[in-house]
C-alpha cells in the first residue's frame, strides 16, 4: 500500500468524532491492507512506532521538525515561524508548504516511511540530532501534501485522530462481538497492537502467549464493600493483605541472566532503578519466570511499610543510589504468569498460587503473601480488620478459581479498602484525568494555576467530571504547573466534551492522573459525564498510571452504587 492511500484513510478519520464511522473507516483500510504490512498501518495510524513498552521515540521537538520543512521545501525558517504561529500545527505548515512546490505524486509505501522512520528513531550519539532532521526532510520531501501532513505530526507526538487501541480491536472484529473476544483475550496477553492486527490477518490468533520481557494486562480489582456480596459473586475466595505499593511485574531468564521489570501500565523502568533486582535469579527457582507484585518501601527502624508517595521516590532518576540506602523495598510476590515456558493464566488461581510458592524464595527480597482460602464472610472481615490495624490497605479478596483474567472483567479480584458502612466519604478514591486548568485568582496567580480540570474516560471520549483546587499545596500547584506545560493543547483536543461554563484556561493532553478523594458522587447537569463529586480533594499524582488506567465511567457509577449502600 502506498502511503498516499493510507494518507486519504487518515484525512477521512481526522475528519468524523463519530465512533461507528471511525470503526467504519478502519474495518475498510484493515480489509484493503496485507499481513505483511498491516502492523505498520496500525501503528501509524495511531501516530507511533511501536507499542509503547519499547519505548520507541522519534525525539524530534515542534523546533527540530520546523527545521526539516527549511531543508525539505526549501524555505526561509521566518516564514516558516510565521506560518506556524498562525496554523498552531506543524502538520497544516507542511501541507501548505508542499503544497506551494506543486503536486508530488508520492510512490513510497507505507513500509518504507515506516522504515525510514524507525531509522530516525533508532539514530542516536554525536551528531544525531542533525542526521535525524536530515532524514526527516528527505522524507518529507518525497511525500505529496496530504501525506506530509501526517507524517510532519508523529514526530511531535500530535496525529491524535481520536481513536485507540480498543477501536483498532473493534475494527479487526468486524462487528462480531466473538472475535472482538478473541481478539481482546490475545491482546491482554501480548499488548503490542500491531503483532495483534498481524496475527488476525494470519488467522493465528491463537499462538497468543506470554513472552519473557513484553508485558501482560494486568488483572485490576473491582470494588465491594459488602463481604456477603463477595461470596455470593465469587464463591471460594483467597483473602490477602492489600499493600499501598508499586505495582511491579518481574521477567526473569536465566541463560542469559535477563532481568526486565514494567509497572501496572507496562512502562518498562531501567532495572537500576531498583538494584535490589540484580540478583533476584538467587530467589527464584526456575529458567525463566514472570511475577507480579507489589514493591513496598520499608521503614527498618520502625519495622513498617512505608506509604505509596514514600514508595514512588524510588523511579526518581536523580540520587538513586541514596533513594536505595533511604528507601530499601520489598517484593510481595502474588501471582505467577509463566514459568519454564509454561503458560498459567488460563489456569486457576489456587494453581498458580501453589506454582508460585514453588518457584519463589520468599525472604528479605520477594515475599510470597500470606493467603486465608474462606466461604465465610465473617472470616473476610476478620483478615480485613487485621490487616487495617497493620497499617495496610485491608484486604484484597480473590476467586480461588478465577483466572489471570486481564482489566476488571469478571469478578475475580475485589479490593475492600475501607470498613463496611463507613460514612462522611465515597467508598474508594478516584483517578483522573486532568483536562486543562484555570489560571486561579488572588495568592494563585503567582503559580499561574489555580484550579485543574479532571475527567473520566468513557470509551474514547474524555468528559468532565470537576474541579479540584483543594488539597494543592503551593509545592504542588508548581509540580503540576510544570507538567501541564508539557502537554498544553493550543485548542480542545479530539474527543473531549465539556459544557461552555467549564472551558479552561489552558487545554492539556490526557496524560497526567491524579487520585482523588471526595464525601459523595451527585448526579450532576453542569458537567457532561453526568455526574460530579462533592468536595472533592486532590490526594496525590498517580505516576503508575496512564490514561487507559484511570477510572472509567463504569467504575465510577460502581462507586456511585456502594456510595447509596454504605449510607
Amino acid at each position: 500500500m502506498r502511503f498516499s492511500e493510507l494518507s486519504t484513510y487518515l484525512e477521512k478519520l481526522e475528519k468524523t468524532s463519530s465512533r461507528l464511522e471511525i470503526t467504519r473507516i478502519l474495518t475498510e483500510l484493515f480489509k484493503e491492507t496485507k499481513p505483511d504490512e498491516i502492523d505498520k498501518v496500525v501503528y501509524l495510524s495511531l501516530g507511533v512506532l511501536a507499542p509503547n513498552y519499547e519505548g520507541v521515540l522519534l525525539n524530534l521537538a515542534e523546533k527540530m521538525v520546523l527545521r526539516t520543512f527549511a531543508i525539505a521545501y526549501s524555505q526561509d525558517s521566518q516564514i516558516i515561524e510565521k506560518l506556524y504561529k498562525k496554523e498552531g500545527d506543524v502538520g497544516n505548515v507542511a501541507e501548505i508548504l508542499s503544497s506551494d512546490l506543486g503536486k508530488i505524486k508520492s510512490e513510497l509505501t507505507v513500509t518504507q516511511v515506516y522504515e525510514k522512520l524507525l531509522e530516525i528513531a533508532k539514530d542516536n550519539g554525536e551528531g544525531s540530532v542533525e542526521r535525524k532532521i536530515e532524514k526527516m526532510a528527505e522524507i518529507l520531501k518525497n511525500l505529496d501534501s496530504l501525506s506530509s501532513r501526517f507524517v510532519a505530526r508523529i514526530p511531535v507526538g500530535k496525529l491524535r485522530l481520536g481513536f485507540s487501541e480498543k477501536t483498532i480491536i473493534d475494527a479487526l472484529a468486524g462487528h462480531d462481538a466473538k472475535i472482538q473476544e478473541e481478539i481482546e483475550s490475545a491482546y491482554n496477553i501480548r499488548p503490542d497492537i500491531g503483532y495483534i492486527a498481524r496475527l488476525v490477518k494470519e488467522n493465528k490468533l491463537k499462538s497468543a502467549k506470554p513472552e519473557i520481557g513484553v508485558p501482560v494486562v494486568p488483572v485490576l480489582c473491582q470494588r465491594l464493600n459488602s463481604v456477603t456480596e463477595m461470596i455470593k459473586k465469587m464463591g471460594e475466595v483467597s483473602v490477602e493483605p492489600k499493600f499501598d505499593g508499586l505495582r511491579i511485574f518481574i521477567h526473569f531468564r536465566r541463560k542469559d541472566n535477563f532481568i526486565r521489570i514494567f509497572t501496572r501500565n507496562m512502562n518498562a523502568i531501567p532495572l537500576e532503578t531498583f538494584p535490589e533486582l540484580l540478583n533476584v535469579g538467587m530467589f527464584i527457582k526456575a529458567d525463566e519466570a514472570i511475577l507480579d507484585s507489589e514493591a513496598v518501601g520499608l521503614d527498618e527502624k520502625r519495622q513498617m511499610f512505608l506509604d505509596f508517595q514514600k514508595t514512588i521516590q524510588r523511579r526518581r532518576k536523580h540520587e538513586i543510589t541514596k533513594n536505595a540506602e533511604e528507601i530499601p523495598l520489598q517484593f510481595q510476590v502474588f501471582d505467577v504468569l509463566l514459568v519454564d515456558g509454561i503458560n498459567l493464566i488460563n489456569e486457576p488461581y489456587t494453581k498458580r498460587r501453589e506454582e508460585l510458592k514453588k518457584v519463589v524464595v520468599s525472604g528479605s527480597l520477594l515475599r510470597v503473601d500470606e493467603n486465608t482460602i474462606t466461604k465465610d464472610p465473617e472470616e473476610i472481615r476478620k483478615m480485613h480488620q487485621k490487616y487495617l490495624k497493620m497499617g495496610l490497605e485491608g484486604v484484597v479478596v480473590k476467586k480461588a478459581d478465577g483466572l489471570y483474567s486481564s482489566g476488571r472483567t469478571g469478578w475475580n479480584w475485589v479490593k475492600m479498602k475501607e470498613e463496611e458502612g463507613q460514612r462522611g466519604r465515597l467508598p474508594d478514591t478516584i483517578d483522573a484525568v486532568v483536562m486543562g486548568y484555570f489560571l486561579g485568582k488572588g495568592k494563585r496567580t503567582q503559580f499561574g494555576l489555580g484550579k485543574i480540570l479532571v475527567g473520566i474516560k468513557d470509551g474514547d471520549k474524555f468528559r468532565t467530571l470537576t474541579k479540584v483546587g483543594t488539597g494543592l499545596t503551593e509545592e504542588m500547584l508548581v509540580v503540576i504547573r510544570k507538567r501541564l506545560d508539557k502537554l498544553v493543547a493550543h485548542e480542545k483536543p479530539k474527543g473531549y466534551e465539556a459544557q461552555k461554563d467549564l472551558i479552561p484556561d489552558v487545554w492539556a493532553h490526557p496524560s497526567l492522573i491524579v487520585e482523588l478523594s471526595a464525601d459523595s458522587i451527585s448526579v450532576s447537569t453542569k458537567h457532561s459525564l453526568g455526574l460530579s463529586l462533592r468536595f472533592p480533594r486532590f490526594i496525590r499524582i498517580r505516576e503508575d498510571k496512564n490514561a487507559d488506567q484511570a477510572t472509567t465511567l463504569g467504575e465510577l457509577k460502581e462507586i456511585f452504587k456502594l456510595q447509596k449502600t454504605s449510607s
